[in-house]
């Protein structure tokens, strides 16, 4: 669905909208499943045109939700994202709190990086996970996204912050923690806490990823040579220094 795009006289046309009861009815319109795309589309305008932390929060409603037909509901959200981008400082602040908020950091994630420096971005996933804990839950899906994109990050401030969910009760956020201590400069520091977690661990891949890490630093297994030796996963073997590396 391709529509022309004219900022030219938005506030003049959407104007005798632009008060609280505009704001609220486009808010509504946006965030309305069962609303017609032409209007939901025309009320993204609209708020897009304010560009004030409440537009922003009435936007930010848009992805809360799924329409059919997927194109349609897609170019929505592309759009609903590029007008909150534009709204600059505004918009920060209700990107932040729904990141903390949502199930899903997807779209606030990707509106972050949009907005501010990457030191801000990182600093605000682990306040994310500051919140989160390592008990289990039915449905640790956000805890797992922070990680992941923990893990493609680094930041001196990273390894302290997820060196606690090496002991998660789920295997996939044990494996993404040790993705992100794995690119820290500063994971030396974490060796004893990873080697602890080594031989506690029982999944095989988070076991894997602990002994790819060790191979790739130079790490010898120190004083748990002998009890891990016996219990190396498929694939693994140690050097005449303890050192894991991965058979041919």
């Amino acid at each position: 669905m391709n529509r022309k795009r004219d900022d030219v006289g938005l506030f003049d046309f959407f104007g005798k909208n632009a008060g609280d009861g505009g704001l609220k009815k486009h808010a509504a319109r946006v965030a309305d499943k069962r609303a017609q795309a032409p209007d939901r589309w025309d009320s993204l305008q609209a708020l897009g045109a304010m560009r004030t932390s409440g537009s922003v929060e009435a936007m930010l409603g848009r992805f809360s939700f799924y329409s059919d037909p997927s194109i349609t509901d897609q170019e929505e959200k592309e759009e609903a994202c590029r007008l909150i981008v534009a709204a600059g400082d505004a918009a920060v602040a209700p990107v932040c709190d729904v990141l903390r908020k949502w199930d899903s950091i997807g779209w606030p994630l990707k509106l972050l990086e949009r907005l501010v420096p990457e030191e801000r971005v990182v600093m605000e996933l682990l306040g994310v996970l500051a919140l989160l804990d390592t008990e289990y839950e039915r449905d640790p899906t956000r805890k797992i996204q922070v990680l992941q994109a923990l893990e493609e990050r680094t930041h001196a401030e990273i390894a302290a912050g997820v060196l606690r969910f090496l002991g998660d009760v789920s295997e996939s956020a044990r494996y993404h923690a040790t993705g992100a201590l794995a690119r820290q400069a500063d994971a030396a520091e974490h060796r004893d806490a990873l080697l602890a977690a080594l031989t506690r661990e029982e999944s095989v891949r988070v076991q894997g990823r602990l002994l790819e890490l060790f191979q790739e630093r130079g790490w010898d297994l120190g004083v748990e040579r002998t009890k891990l030796e016996r219990s190396l996963p498929p694939g693994f073997a140690l050097d005449k220094a303890g050192i894991p590396v991965r058979r041919s």
